[in-house]
């Protein structure tokens, strides 16, 4: 199954181009400031000055076995007993929280306390697949469907840094790799150029995330994949709990963006039960995947909201604290184990205060993955 192909490339609509041509710095601050003591962090909007030593490399989205590349934060392996955590600490706006020091840190292993090796923090180039949900499987939606993904796609790649590296995936019954990892934006503009008029009904959702987060979770270095969805699944092979198995065992951040908001609510009185059941659980599953690998999810019922999205994602993806432990359970066992993150004081061991520049409370959120597989002795 693949899509056609159009000899010329479409132009996207000027006022397309013009409202995401906003930078998106405007829209989402890094913040920063000194720490006062161990116990109190306070937060100020600042520039940063950490980069990182080398870009990562990505490796093709083939299922063959790549060679190991290195990157700014390598990923867990069953040949080692050093287990890696991108973590960011986020304020009630979604603004990274920046200057934490490492003593601030603890991290549980199936709420066992374990002992952190390595600890980094600063900014770093991205990997992302961005995968698109291509069906017309909600054909009464008329044209908008297609409008708000195509913009969507399109606004999330105009974020994109020089040193930034993205590949495009579209499902229905299947997924299609649109184009392979590329910090050449006109290739990615030029394979979303296909994304126009879908040709299934169907929308695999959870086959064409566990295959990608299988596809992903070979490449080294910062790396997300990035979900545009309605969130509902019609014909996979995979059910819900067998996806969820593979996407925690990938460990790849899901950050979903979940599509029709507006368009729902404005249909609502009109659905059946049976049908507002299935959209209350794909924003359930939605939240699940994101959660679960460390990511977040968003429902957007506007336009006007995705640019602080992309900023969001953007900021939480470039600015984060790695951390590295090695596991008090040393058994080989292809379990699952439950990470989490927490910040303490470690005088008191009194969950961490956090300050503004003025001396008030901060309320924040810990996203970091829900933890990983052991790796199993072979026999």
């Amino acid at each position: 199954m693949s899509m056609k192909s159009w000899n010329k490339i479409a132009v996207l609509p000027v006022a397309l181009a013009a409202f995401f041509a906003l930078p998106i710095a405007s829209l989402a601050q890094d913040q920063e400031g000194p720490a006062k003591d161990v116990d109190q962090t306070v937060a100020k909007p600042r520039k940063s000055t950490d980069e990182p030593d080398q870009a990562p490399i990505p490796s093709k989205l083939s299922k063959k076995a790549q060679p190991d590349i290195p990157g700014n934060v390598p990923s867990f392996k069953s040949d080692v007993n050093i287990v890696n955590v991108d973590v960011a600490v986020l304020d009630n706006k979604g603004n990274f929280i920046p200057s934490i020091p490492r003593a601030n840190f603890r991290i549980l292993e199936d709420n066992v306390p374990q002992q952190i090796k390595s600890f980094t923090k600063g900014q770093a180039p991205m990997t992302v697949c961005l995968l698109v949900e291509f069906s017309n499987k909600f054909q009464w939606y008329g044209s908008s469907t297609w409008y708000q993904t195509l913009t969507a796609a399109y606004g999330f790649v105009q974020t994109l840094k020089a040193d930034d590296y993205v590949a495009l995936i579209a499902y229905d019954m299947k997924e299609e790799i649109l184009s392979d990892f590329t910090s050449d934006k006109r290739q990615t503009y030029e394979a979303m150029q296909r994304l126009r008029i879908p040709g299934f009904s169907e929308a695999n959702l959870y086959d064409a995330l566990a295959d990608t987060e299988e596809r992903m979770s070979k490449i080294e270095g910062r790396k997300a994949i990035v979900l545009l969805s309605s969130g509902i699944d019609t014909f996979s092979k995979l059910t819900f709990d067998k996806a969820r198995k593979a996407i925690q065992e990938g460990g790849v951040p899901i950050y979903a963006i979940s599509l029709m908001q507006a368009l729902r609510i404005m249909r609502e009185s009109r659905m059946g039960p049976i049908q507002q059941m299935d959209f209350l659980q794909a924003d359930n599953q939605m939240r699940t995947f994101a959660k679960e690998t460390g990511g977040q999810s968003f429902f957007p019922r506007f336009y006007g909201e995705f640019p602080n999205i992309f900023g969001t994602i953007s900021d939480s993806l470039r600015n984060q604290y790695s951390i590295g432990y090695e596991p008090a359970n040393k058994a080989h066992d292809g379990k699952f184990r439950k990470i989490k993150v927490e910040l303490v004081n470690p005088a008191t061991n009194e969950p961490l205060r956090v300050t503004d520049e003025k001396g008030k409370p901060v309320k924040y959120q810990i996203v970091a993955k829900a933890g990983y597989t052991a790796p199993r002795e072979v026999e």
